[in-house]
């Protein structure tokens, strides 16, 4: 292979005096990068080397000319050899005219019929073809100007004069692609015994082929011709047929329902058009600078080498309105197509509507009951998008997120997304999970209010112009964390063993596909919490609203930041978690630096405090990396209320509790890889000295609680103890109104007014805790356990299991708590239950210290012979008493 400089200087006497002459006049306003850097690398030595570039022009050459001497390639511009052909490049299409000139004559056939005919007779020679794409300002730079936006690379083949405007302002930017050379030779050998005729237009064919999945991979797909994807789906069979159905049913004219579904495709298809991302994209740099000190990608290289001969859907979390721009614009400056992307009709506003239309937002609307022919259409119109290869993002959450909690998946884009597969599996389709997490929410004090009970208020223009008083603030960092992919085809495999033979009836719903979907769907979410980033102001949340003040000495806080980070390091919890590099000091300064936290200095040590609407906003933050410290905050609660407890339960009682905490936070394990996550935790808090063993490992302990380490665990346990409180809430209630007495509805509404009233009581400063779809969740997941049931007439069922549930939650609550629930659950003022009876306390309790049944020793051995009690009874002992209250 000829890299030395006598091939330079070779290929310099060989291209002709002006052509030199011209390469130097444009090297100051060019500059190239090539992919890859290395291109030599690429060729076979000893071949003749012959470039085919996609479009013909004086500028291409000179730019091919320059890239192949810096990268040590053979000159195309010298002949080639063994050949008649005076240059080694020839271009597949021509361009003619100056100004206005945009025709295309087909110029690759003479130039491809003399190679082929010069290998005939001679089977030891071959050439090899290497294919190369030339982008003149793909991307607008950091000092491009809105000139230089519209003049950068795109679908359309503009004229020369249009050429040089696009070098003259967007030569700097200058990419030049080398594909992997094809054996000419060996092609031909492959094809038998075909004309050349034949065999040139099945070369040209491949390579025009080829420059177009380049060009879409670098720019986009062509999809500027909104109305080519209108009438494909308005010509489609499913589509045609809904149109004479309701027409039918309407009463109306076939015209008429004809013109009712094109105005539905217009609504809501998407108007993509490169010049206009391209501009939203300048002013976005300019948007983010103002907002944020910095945006953060991770994983990001191991989702593009995954993304190639895959129709990719981009599925990350909801929190903001700003996360599709944020992700469209990231995907854009790092030379990855935009995708189209399903947005809220509610955003089709005047003005924003139709930027975000041309930027290649889609828009469906929240409900598809009552319109079939809306939903045929808008089914249609996802199906032509994934058999055109367009790459798709949409949120499987239904809404933004407005307690920092992944939210329970909706399976209906998902479910459109398998179907239109199913009907044209050509090209298998990639979910790409994506976790986005910030440092503070422009719409953090609105979600506050929402879960207060306030009316969500509808997106208008108005309230878009209110809201650019956000950009006096900052907002920090924001990272994008590229979750593991999941491939469509194995799961099917798996789920759905007979899905190829399949009908391809677009309205088939196969008794597979449910379950499909579903499985799918929890393990995009899985894959997203899989991929957090776990950053300073999370992890200041997680310590600051576990005291009943939200205030910490500085000391105490200190050593709780370090304890947090060395849980995430230590017990990994997948290896695509990031966690900020800042030390315990620089968090707290950079805490106090964002507004989140205040000092209050004192002669006995600085105290660091989160003000009442702080830590509200701060709860969402919290709930971000709630996942993280699931293991180690169920271990920390087992031991709120027991100052010993033996592994075997904890570990039992964890298998119990897991199904429940894995539904609210999808975590990744299965039971046993549960128990083995709780079995490296309870070492590592050995180790840190936060529990001690006995009996060779078989009984834990922690310390009184007047100890640093106890403190230490408490601060772990609190992050989650508001969720088993929910789970108790939802118990008593069902235990306390009994049987066939309450929908699934009434309970949910039941326990959401409780756990409000339980809030106001006790001031917490979560308001997720009260979230009715939480209830619903946890609801949901008893039935799915077969604790609870639907009777006859639509009333829930129950049977001992729940009985088992409260005794459990003796071991983790504590005697007060359980009486405040009790106290406040509305309920039935028929007979108690054996469940209600199993519920109530024999004797309230005192106000709890910081762990309970710590003031003497006497005391604490009750609370010991508690938990074995428990134990006792599980494995059908007698009915035991409860110790007497604290004194």
């Amino acid at each position: 292979m000829p890299t030395s400089p006598a091939v330079d200087s070779t290929a310099r006497r060989r291209a002709p005096w002006w052509f030199n002459l011209a390469g130097q006049l444009l090297q100051p306003w060019v500059r190239i990068r090539r992919d890859p850097a290395e291109p030599a690398a690429l060729l076979q030595p000893g071949v003749a080397v012959c470039y085919v570039i996609e479009r013909d022009g004086f500028s291409d050459a000179l730019i091919l000319q320059r890239a192949c001497r810096e990268a040590g390639l053979p000159s195309p511009m010298q002949a080639l050899a063994g050949t008649r052909r005076r240059r080694s490049v020839f271009a597949l299409t021509r361009r003619d005219g100056w100004i206005l000139g945009r025709n295309r004559k087909r110029a690759a056939s003479g130039s491809l019929r003399q190679l082929v005919y010069s290998l005939e007779g001679r089977p030891e020679h071959d050439i090899q073809i290497v294919p190369v794409s030339i982008y003149v300002g793909r991307a607008p730079s950091r000092d491009s100007g809105w000139f230089r936006v519209l003049f950068s690379e795109n679908w359309v083949m503009v004229g020369r004069f249009g050429r040089m405007l696009a070098l003259l302002l967007n030569g700097r930017d200058t990419v030049v692609h080398f594909s992997a050379p094809v054996s000419l030779r060996s092609v031909l050998d492959e094809s038998g015994e075909i004309s050349p005729e034949r065999f040139t237009r099945k070369i040209a064919r491949v390579l025009r082929t080829h420059f177009h999945r380049i060009r879409a991979a670098v720019i986009g797909p062509d999809l500027s011709h909104r109305r080519t994807v209108v009438d494909a789906v308005l010509n489609a069979e499913p589509v045609r047929a809904a149109i004479a159905a309701s027409a039918t049913k309407e009463k109306i004219s076939h015209a008429k329902a004809w013109r009712k579904a094109q105005k539905l495709v217009l609504e809501i298809a998407a108007d993509y058009s490169h010049p206009v991302v391209r501009s939203v994209s300048f002013l976005l740099r300019n948007f983010w600078n103002k907002l944020y000190d910095g945006i953060a990608m991770h994983h990001f290289d191991q989702a593009r080498a995954a993304a190639p001969g895959f129709e990719v859907v981009y599925v990350p979390c909801h929190r903001s309105h700003t996360d599709y721009l944020l992700l469209s614009y990231q995907l854009h400056v790092s030379g990855v197509v935009v995708p189209h992307i399903a947005a809220g009709v509610n955003l089709n506003l005047p003005g924003i509507g139709p930027i975000l239309r041309r930027g290649g937002a889609f828009f469906m609307r929240r409900s598809f009951s009552g319109n079939p022919l809306y939903s045929v259409v808008f089914k249609e119109y996802m199906a032509q998008l994934i058999d055109r290869g367009v790459p798709m993002e949409y949120f499987i959450e239904g809404g933004r997120s407005r307690t920092g909690r992944l939210l329970a998946p909706r399976g209906g884009l998902l479910s459109m997304t398998v179907r239109a597969f199913l009907r044209a599996p050509r090209r298998p389709v990639l979910f790409q999970p994506v976790y986005i997490g910030y440092e503070k929410l422009m719409e953090g004090k609105s979600y506050a209010g929402e879960l207060s009970g306030k009316p969500k208020e509808k997106e208008s223009l108005l309230g878009l112009i209110k809201g650019l008083k956000v950009l006096r603030q900052r907002y920090g960092h924001v990272a994008l964390n590229f979750g593991e992919p999941i491939e469509l085809t194995p799961l099917l495999d798996t789920l759905g063993a007979d899905w190829r033979s399949t009908s391809t009836d677009p309205e088939a719903k196969p008794e597979w596909l449910g379950a499909v979907t579903d499985r799918l769907a929890e393990q995009i979410q899985v894959n997203i919490n899989r991929a957090a980033d776990v950053n300073p102001v999370n992890l200041l949340a997680l310590a600051l609203l576990a005291t009943p003040k939200h205030a910490m000495s500085e000391h105490d806080l200190l050593t709780q930041l370090e304890l947090s980070k060395a849980l995430v390091e230590e017990l990994p919890y997948s290896d695509r978690i990031t966690l900020t590099p800042m030390n315990p000091a620089a968090i707290i300064a950079y805490g106090e630096q964002m507004g989140w936290i205040q000092r209050v200095q004192h002669p006995l040590g600085d105290v660091l405090t989160v003000g009442a609407e702080q830590a509200v906003l701060l709860s969402y933050f919290r709930n971000n990396v709630l996942h993280l410290m699931a293991s180690a905050a169920w271990i920390a609660c087992c031991f709120l209320n027991n100052r010993r407890m033996t592994r075997d339960a904890i570990l039992r009682l964890g298998g119990i509790i897991y199904p429940f905490i894995q539904g609210e936070l999808f975590l990744p394990w299965d039971d046993d890889g549960f128990n083995r996550q709780l079995q490296a935790t309870i070492d590592f808090l050995v180790r840190r000295g936060l529990l001690e063993t006995n009996n060779d490992g078989r009984t834990l302990e922690r310390s009184t609680g007047q100890e640093d380490s106890a403190f230490q665990l408490k601060v772990i346990a609190r992050s989650l103890i508001q969720a088993f409180e929910r789970y108790y809430i939802t118990i008593a209630a069902l235990a306390k109104n009994g049987p066939h007495m309450m929908t699934g509805a009434e309970l949910e509404n039941a326990c959401t007014l409780t756990a409000q009233r339980l809030s106001l009581l006790n001031e917490l400063s979560a308001p997720e805790f009260f979230d009715k779809a939480l209830f619903r969740g946890f609801i949901q997941k008893l039935r799915e356990r077969k604790v609870v049931w639907n009777d006859d007439s639509g009333k829930l069922d129950y049977d001992s299991a729940l009985d088992d549930l409260v005794r459990d939650a003796r071991v983790i609550l504590s005697r007060e708590v359980r009486h405040s629930i009790l106290k406040i659950t509305p309920g039935s003022d028929k007979e108690p239950t054996a469940s209600h009876a199993a519920l109530t306390p024999k004797a309230s309790a005192a106000p709890a210290d910081l762990f309970p049944g710590d003031a003497s020793a006497a005391d604490m051995h009750d609370r010991h012979v508690d938990a074995e009690q428990h134990e006792h009874d599980r494995r059908g002992g007698s009915d035991r008493r409860e110790p007497p209250p604290q004194a």
